[in-house]
């Protein structure tokens, strides 16, 4: 066996591996990213001001005539 064959194939392994780390990372980030912003999204829904004291009837539909 050629130690130069055995050389590329060991940072070959190696490079792949730092690759899939660098990868998983990159997703974690991602996950943490979008939880915090769902959890803006849910502060900003919460301070919406409750609608007046309206009929129940109104709000209901869309007028999409022109």
């Amino acid at each position: 066996m050629d130690i130069g064959n055995v050389e590329s194939v060991a940072r070959a392994a190696s490079e792949l591996s730092q690759a899939r780390t660098g990868e998983a990372v990159a997703v974690a980030v991602l996950k943490k990213a979008m939880d915090i912003q769902a959890q803006g999204v849910a502060q900003l829904i919460g301070a919406l001001p409750q609608p007046a004291n309206t009929p129940p009837h109104l709000g209901n539909n869309v007028n999409t005539f022109a």
